[in-house]
């Protein structure tokens, strides 16, 4: 007798078409299809029920038709896809059993299927907040400790600047910088997040970028004595700026550049021959290439949050039809720390 397939409705995030600009909450739209909740037999794929979506910076590229990117554009008429966190429903992996809990590259809906399931990684500590795999424990905090740790190399008592500091990757350049005891400075886009960094990731200084109409000005009130590793999240004017001030053989981690997302024409850098004259390492990574570190990452981090040597700040979005608003959001500035979207409770 053949197995009885369930069926069942899937919500989605469907992106309409390509974005030029800023993206709307009008480009996206929720709408339910249908899906079977079995992996097909003799397959490799997963079944998996989505707890929670990560909406990441690097996603404003997806939407517009890029060729060559390190990271496939997303198809319009069709669900977008990021890393969450899911539930195995069913499965024929052999590295993957029912009920396992999973991060990685899913789609944004209800349930999806995932057909190459080497992407997943398997969830083996619960004792700490499951939407932490979007974040700390994800993407973002690998991308943190990569690009401080790896292409930063720090050294003990340097003077380090985060922009875009507040956001999934910032809060925490800033508090393993500090865990090196070196003097962190942050920029940020609004006061409340100004003293976010201050008062609950322990940075030295922080300013909002906003009220400063001079960031040479604002850098060197700041970091007076210069900057030895500046964590670039932002690009354009930040990073001209920045570049005058950094000190010899500094290192500049290139981790993105925001604010250059929604511009059709962007900003280029006018101070790059401070490369030279300052002997400055200038390298842009990608957190991909770093993942066989993530077991050495977890043995690092895990402690450090279990004794509450470390702090992580989520906005949490509830539910699949908040989505698209809480992406958009990004790129105003709109969330204070990591955003994520709560889609189902485990259960």
């Amino acid at each position: 007798m053949a197995e009885r397939v369930e069926e069942v409705s899937n919500k989605q995030v469907i992106l309409r078409d390509y974005v030029s600009g800023f993206p709307k909450e009008s480009d996206f739209e929720v709408r339910s299809s249908k899906i079977r909740l079995n992996a097909a037999q003799g397959s490799k794929s997963v079944v998996v029920k989505n707890l929670y979506l990560s909406c990441d910076p690097y996603m404003r590229n997806r939407m517009r038709n890029s060729i060559g990117s390190y990271t496939a554009s997303f198809t319009p008429g069709s669900p977008i896809t990021g890393f969450g966190v899911a539930r195995v429903i069913d499965c024929g992996h052999p590295n993957f059993k029912k009920g396992d809990l999973v991060w990685g590259m899913t789609g944004w809906e209800e349930y999806s299927l995932i057909t190459e399931p080497e992407t997943l990684f398997k969830i083996e500590h619960t004792d700490v907040p499951l939407s932490y795999y979007t974040g700390i424990l994800g993407m973002p905090g690998m991308t943190a400790y990569a690009g401080f740790y790896e292409v930063g190399s720090p050294k003990e008592g340097e003077y380090v600047f985060v922009s875009a500091a507040s956001g999934a990757v910032g809060q925490l350049v800033g508090q393993f910088a500090k865990l090196k005891n070196c003097y962190v400075v942050g920029s940020a886009g609004s006061k409340e997040k100004v003293d976010l960094l201050k008062d609950k990731f322990g940075f030295d200084e922080a300013f909002n970028y906003k009220d400063e109409p001079d960031l040479d000005k604002a850098l060197k009130r700041c970091l007076p004595d210069g900057i030895d590793i500046y964590f670039e999240n932002v690009g354009g004017k930040m990073l001209d700026m920045v570049l005058l001030n950094m000190r010899l053989h500094g290192r500049i981690p290139v981790c993105g550049m925001i604010s250059q997302y929604n511009l059709e024409e962007r900003e280029g850098a006018h101070n790059l021959f401070c490369l030279i004259t300052k002997r400055i390492r200038m390298e842009g990574f990608v957190v991909f290439d770093y993942y066989p570190l993530y077991p050495k990452y977890l043995d690092m981090v895990l402690p450090l949050i279990r004794e509450g040597k470390i702090t992580y700040v989520e906005d949490i979005a509830e539910g699949l039809e908040n989505a698209p608003a809480a992406l958009v959001g990004l790129f105003s500035g709109r969330n204070i720390g990591k955003q994520v979207v709560l889609v189902a409770r485990d259960q």
